[in-house]
């Protein structure tokens, strides 16, 4: 008794109330559930007051003046204030007298939020439960090439929502695709994988779909409570990244450096100079013109006339045969005729002794 005693001394805190409790190893206790809050327990209410407030775009004022009574008086039993500033833009929340848990603003705050990145009211007010929480991705920052952030965004949605939907179903969490920003809503156990699956996407890592099978993998190796402590890794599918070679852009050769300039290109003056034709007479230079001309004319006419004739030209006769197969097929033929020639013969002998119709006995033969 002494020696634990001792040990227990000796032992050192981080803390000052860093001790060991008698609920701390109590296997009845549920140290993961959280309770839900009783107002009993803060009687006293909040000494002071926190607020705060997020600015809405323009496009959402209609709908935030529609739905503001629904979420003013979800607010009002938890004894949370707000407004609706439509001057300015923005939403504001605020604690009161009647305010007793003081958690319930950080789920305010969060609610305003929501309805600011164009969640429905009815589901943003879900927020306000202990065991709802929420997170904003910011996905704009991530790609800098706008047509590609398209492109990958609509990856994330896939077609008729079909890729969210089945997001939604496997991490059990409200998701909302809206702009430059994915907002979620579920458990934190969802929240962080929804969280990696978005920027896998748009930072082109992986694709949702094999994010969905390795899910869709795991939610059935939950229900064998044989391979609880063992790792799910040999079960899971790996998936290869295939890069799609791209063509090379042919890239220019570099001509060796010169501090001269280019030669100048000579002009048409200089050509005419050069062949001579400058110091012709115009009367030559017509007629140097229209002997260009006549020979042009005259190839054209060879041309077409050869085109004409092409249709009168008589097709290449197919070549003989070979003497071998024509020596065959003459050998066949006599060896046909020579023993129809017996046949006859045979006939000729037993006509008189049956009456035999020679056409039925040659096909029977």
């Amino acid at each position: 008794m002494g020696d634990n005693m001792e040990k227990t001394v000796n032992k050192k805190h981080k803390g000052k109330h860093d001790k060991p409790k008698p609920w701390d190893e109590d296997p009845n206790i549920d140290h993961w559930k959280v309770e839900k809050f009783d107002p009993f327990w803060n009687e006293g209410g909040m000494l002071e007051v926190s607020s705060f407030s997020t600015l809405f775009p323009q496009y959402r004022e209609k709908y935030l003046q529609e739905a503001w009574p629904m979420v003013k008086g979800a607010l009002k039993e938890y004894g949370v204030s707000c407004e609706l500033n439509l001057v300015e833009g923005s939403m504001t929340v605020s604690t009161t007298r009647k305010t007793r848990d003081p958690y319930i603003i950080v789920k305010a705050r969060d609610l305003i939020r929501l309805l600011s990145r164009s969640v429905p009211a009815p589901q943003a007010i879900k927020i306000l439960d202990d065991e709802m929480q929420c997170d904003i991705i910011k996905i704009c920052n991530l790609v800098r090439n706008k047509e590609r952030f398209v492109k990958r965004r609509q990856h994330l949605v896939g077609p008729n929502s079909s890729t969210l939907k089945a997001l939604e179903i496997l991490t059990g969490c409200y998701i909302l695709v809206q702009g430059n920003t994915v907002a979620a809503m579920g458990s934190f156990k969802g929240l962080k994988q929804v969280r990696r699956i978005v920027e896998d996407c748009i930072q082109n890592k992986m694709h949702p779909v094999y994010h969905i099978k390795i899910l869709m993998v795991k939610k059935e190796l939950e229900k064998d409570p044989a391979l609880a402590n063992e790792n799910w890794d040999r079960f899971l599918p790996k998936f290869k990244k295939k890069n799609v070679k791209q063509k090379k852009v042919k890239s220019k050769e570099k001509k060796p450096y010169t501090p001269f300039p280019p030669p100048p290109q000579p002009s048409k003056i200089d050509k005419l100079l050069e062949s001579g034709e400058y110091f012709l007479s115009e009367r030559k230079k017509e007629s140097k013109k229209w002997q260009e001309k006549q020979e042009k004319q005259a190839e054209k006419t060879a041309e077409n006339k050869r085109k004409r004739d092409a249709a009168f030209i008589p097709p290449e006769e197919p070549s003989r045969q070979n003497s071998s197969e024509a020596e065959d097929k003459t050998n066949d033929v006599a060896a046909m005729a020579k023993s129809l020639k017996e046949k006859a013969k045979k006939l000729r002998k037993q006509k008189f002794a049956e009456n035999i119709n020679p056409e039925e006995y040659i096909a029977a033969s």
